[in-house]
């Protein structure tokens, strides 16, 4: 078995078990997974080989984009565009659907942004990211020193306009995603090993930030690539693999990788197909419960 149970809902969530098959592996620094739930395949990055990648059931992984200026983190919007974050331009783009890249932004007040890192897409439209450094990092993207003298979570609207610091108080923000009634949104403070909670209000400004849940155990890794599935439960990459929460903050268990699973997506015919960037390896696995498709 290549899980730890932590509760026994965690059988009821993915089951007893949650064997890996490798779809891929010699990879660089895989991260940031992203389903196309109309054209059935899987968009992943790889950061030290600076390459996107693509991998669908009839023709496996093939090359997608290089060089990808080192992106991480990508989602697609509500009508089927992808929002990519660039470690090493600081920027988030967007791909049309005629495959035109636009950037979204690229400053905060006339600085630099960090490295935008992860993001996501309220059911409005609106966009939201994590800027950490670890782009200004050898190997994840450009050395070179901060503009900003934080890092913080932004918004802003599907043009770019209106960027909006949200939160200026993480160590490094990293993963995040909404509840699945938008009301809350939870983000990764990574070195602090803990998952944050904050309450969206009607205009998408956030409040609170209490600590949510630990993320602890054996085996390489640090809280992540963050998603939570149909029932709300929370998913969180984080030491030994991908640690399953209930919506109260209670881990049910693990799914252990023997890599260090940076992100993962749920994909497939019935959204219960995990797909798991661990390093050098793009694994899959299936889950009793499934994914919510991002449009």
């Amino acid at each position: 078995m290549n899980v730890e149970i932590r509760d026994e809902a965690f059988r009821t969530v993915v089951g007893d078990d949650a064997p890996l098959e490798t779809l891929a592996s010699g990879l660089g620094f895989t991260e940031g997974a992203i389903w196309h739930p109309r054209e059935k395949h899987l968009t992943f990055s790889d950061m030290f080989q600076d390459t996107m990648r693509r991998w669908n059931a009839a023709g496996g992984v093939v090359t997608f984009r290089k060089p990808s200026n080192k992106t991480n983190g990508n989602t697609y919007d509500r009508q089927g565009r992808m929002l990519s974050c660039e470690h090493v331009t600081s920027r988030v783009t967007r791909t049309g659907l005629d495959g035109r890249i636009e950037v979204l932004a690229t400053h905060y007040k006339g600085k630099e942004l960090n490295s935008p890192n992860d993001i996501v897409v309220k059911s409005n439209g609106r966009i939201y990211f994590t800027d950490p450094i670890f782009g200004r990092w050898d190997k994840y993207g450009s050395e070179r020193q901060p503009e900003l003298d934080f890092r913080g979570v932004y918004s802003m609207n599907e043009d770019g306009s209106d960027l909006t610091l949200l939160v200026d108080d993480f160590e490094q923000p990293n993963g995040l995603c909404f509840s699945r009634d938008e009301s809350v949104m939870f983000i990764c403070d990574t070195p602090r090993g803990h998952i944050r909670s904050f309450k969206v209000d009607a205009k998408g400004r956030l409040s609170g930030g209490e600590v949510w849940a630990p993320v602890t155990g054996a085996g390489s890794g640090v809280p992540d690539g963050l998603k939570v599935d149909r029932d709300g439960n929370v998913y969180c990459c984080g030491p030994g693999g991908l640690h399953v929460f209930s919506p109260k903050g209670h881990c049910l268990g693990v799914i252990r990788t023997p890599e260090q699973t940076a992100n993962f997506t749920w994909g497939g015919e019935d959204m219960r197909d995990i797909f798991l960037t661990s390093t050098t390896f793009l694994f899959r696995t299936r889950s009793k419960t499934p994914g919510v498709p991002l449009f």
